[in-house]
């Protein structure tokens, strides 16, 4: 929530009595203004020109420099920034003072690098990389920051492919302290930006993994859909569907690709894993899952593994085709279904847009090729116009109900409990 919306909204809350002015003006405390939060940004923005001014005059001269220097150099930046990030800590700047300790850890991440080069080391192994994403593992966990928690994630994701465009290997190391690191650090203080980013960097890895390996591009989803299996068993439901978010986009791509392009079977070859293995694994990781949603009560989301059911083992061509789109169809539909029975206008918006999405494929794919391009057309504006009317009647069909229901609850008073 904003404080622009706060501002604009806030008066015809107390007007219709939904609050009172003064429980008006604490939310608006709570949300300083946009301009004093840009202000606090201003010293971190300085600091961080200053450092990149300094750095690409040290850059310019470096291979003139004698050795000792350079260490030097290097050290006495690793403390300045660790020993200025904790002297505007202890003065209560947090935001410069976790920008300063970010920044020291990538200058610890840059030593490394410079001193392997500094003594011409070979680097046949990733153990002093290594070294830079336990620091920033247990970085985030010596301080509260949003910053140094997505700090490790972004350098795990960096790390794990240098190992495997550079080195040719795998580092299930990195892999395993992000996911471990940086993921209990997340179930313990869950964030939404964190839980994102945390399956991005995840997935960015899986993808590397199965890159490598030269697997079947559908094992990518085995450690995919685990990571949508560790959001069903956390309790703060925002943080979960933050963590399961990428993790369906991927599922769903990969399902309108197979509607749009599964013509032929030439694609069996990239798709289709030993069927026992693949099914064997996806159960395993399937049952953990709706064990983790009956925990949590929230059976009602089981349709998302709809986009998970293995159609690439059918024959290419229309078969395909058409079993794809009534699993897009289906996971739509369940979508919608969830959001009119929730009233979430997020939930219902998304779902109106798969669902069109759906409409779209489905209609270009099977009639394309049957009808006069200008009714081809003409039929398809038909369509969408008409799905555009009936889906914002819906809507306010809910919004309607919404005022309906709000206008017959009683009014809220301090004896209720609402100034507590």
């Amino acid at each position: 929530m904003s404080r622009k919306f706060l501002e604009t909204e806030s008066p015809a809350w107390v007007t219709e009595g939904l609050i009172t002015e003064a429980q008006r003006a604490r939310l608006l405390a709570r949300y300083p203004p946009e301009a004093v939060q840009a202000v606090g940004l201003l010293p971190l923005l300085g600091s961080i020109l200053v450092g990149l001014s300094a750095l690409s005059v040290v850059a310019a001269n470096w291979q003139s420099l004698p050795t000792t220097m350079r260490l030097g150099l290097l050290l006495g930046s690793l403390l300045a920034a660790y020993t200025g990030g904790e002297y505007f800590l202890r003065r209560g700047n947090r935001r410069l003072g976790h920008g300063l300790l970010g920044l020291g850890l990538v200058a610890f991440g840059t030593s490394i690098i410079l001193t392997s080069q500094l003594y011409q080391l070979v680097g046949y192994d990733v153990s002093g990389l290594l070294a830079w994403v336990v620091a920033g593992v247990l970085l985030s966990y010596l301080y509260d920051s949003q910053p140094l928690t997505l700090l490790p994630i972004l350098i795990g994701a960096a790390v794990q492919t240098y190992c495997t465009q550079a080195l040719g290997t795998f580092s299930y190391a990195t892999m395993g302290l992000v996911a471990l690191g940086s993921g209990y650090r997340w179930w313990r203080r869950p964030d939404t930006l964190v839980a994102s980013l945390l399956a991005i960097g995840l997935l960015w890895q899986a993808a590397l993994w199965v890159a490598l390996s030269h697997a079947k591009i559908t094992w990518f989803f085995i450690p995919a859909m685990l990571i949508y299996a560790a959001g069903d068993w956390h309790r703060d439901r925002p943080g979960a569907r933050a963590l399961q978010s990428p993790p369906l986009v991927a599922a769903y791509l990969f399902a309108l690709g197979l509607a749009l392009f599964g013509e032929t079977d030439q694609y069996a070859g990239l798709l289709r894993p030993p069927v026992l293995a693949y099914l064997g694994a996806l159960a395993a990781v399937l049952a953990i899952s709706v064990g983790g949603k009956r925990m949590q009560g929230r059976l009602s989301s089981l349709p998302d593994w709809l986009l998970l059911l293995p159609g690439f083992y059918l024959p290419g061509g229309l078969p395909l085709a058409i079993a794809t789109l009534v699993v897009l169809y289906a996971h739509a539909g369940s979508m919608l279904a969830r959001a009119h029975r929730s009233g979430n206008a997020e939930q219902l918006t998304l779902g109106a847009v798969l669902f069109i999405v759906a409409t779209m494929v489905a209609y270009f794919k099977l009639t394309w090729a049957f009808l006069d391009k200008s009714l081809f057309f003409l039929i398809g504006g038909v369509l969408l116009l008409s799905l555009s009317w009936y889906l914002r009647r819906r809507n306010a069909q809910r919004l309607a109900a919404s005022v309906a229901a709000v206008a017959v609850a009683p009014l809220p008073t301090p004896e209720n409990g609402l100034d507590n």
